[in-house]
């Protein structure tokens, strides 16, 4: 199973990527300092590192320096607030692979993620398909009971998370987390409206509302 070492001190940002990347299959492991990344950041232990540089006790720089001269070769993708470019070119020469501006959106995160692990594609993950409606992530193209649907970029990011986990019940948070970025506001009720547009689009029957736990997508578009 392929593992993954967030570094990372600020709780809410850590928590939204441990969420969002176990929910994915992966494994994952947070740290909160410096000092700690550098010491279990292994390429027999992990397969990828999300480093934020403003980490406390070591910079994310000087952890970054300090893997790489220790001769580790696993993918980092740095995590920055800074506004200046600076930062991030210094970050890209001293070894990171990519970077991600805060705030983000999970989905750009994942992408980033599977890219650097070089994932070979194969059609689970480039076409989902379940009660009735069928995501092709490559063109874009969504159907529904064998129609071509039209769908928002957000639209497809909700409806990509939730086919993923059919059956699954997943929260209003972690939904807003994923398609809309951690910094979204927690009281919003946009998650429930765009689950309105995707039932008018997608069959009444797609999705279902758990009562005080969220929303899961059933097969039940296939009756």
């Amino acid at each position: 199973m392929t593992r993954i070492l967030i570094a990372e001190d600020e709780p809410g940002i850590s928590s939204f990527l441990e969420k969002g990347l176990r929910a994915e299959g992966f494994t994952t492991m947070v740290v909160e300092d410096g000092v700690s990344a550098a010491q279990v950041a292994r390429d027999d232990s992990f397969d990828l590192m999300i480093l934020d540089l403003g980490l406390p006790g070591l910079d994310g720089q000087e952890v970054l320096k300090e893997v790489r001269e220790r001769g580790e070769r696993m993918p980092v993708i740095i995590l920055t607030a800074r506004k200046g470019v600076e930062d991030t070119v210094a970050g890209l020469e001293g070894g990171a692979d990519d970077y991600v501006t805060k705030p983000f959106a999970f989905a750009e995160v994942l992408a980033r993620v599977r890219v650097r692990l070089r994932e070979a594609p194969s059609v689970d993950l480039t076409v989902i398909d379940s009660g009735g409606v069928r995501l092709d992530l490559r063109t874009r193209r969504v159907t529904a009971k064998g129609t071509e649907v039209d769908l928002s970029a957000r639209e497809f990011a909700l409806a990509e998370m939730l086919m993923r986990h059919p059956g699954q019940v997943l929260s209003r948070e972690q939904l807003l987390s994923h398609v809309w970025g951690y910094d979204f506001d927690p009281g919003s009720n946009v998650v429930d409206v765009y689950v309105g547009y995707l039932r008018k689009k997608l069959g009444d029957r797609t999705i279902e509302t758990v009562r005080g736990m969220g929303y899961r997508f059933t097969a039940a578009g296939d009756v």
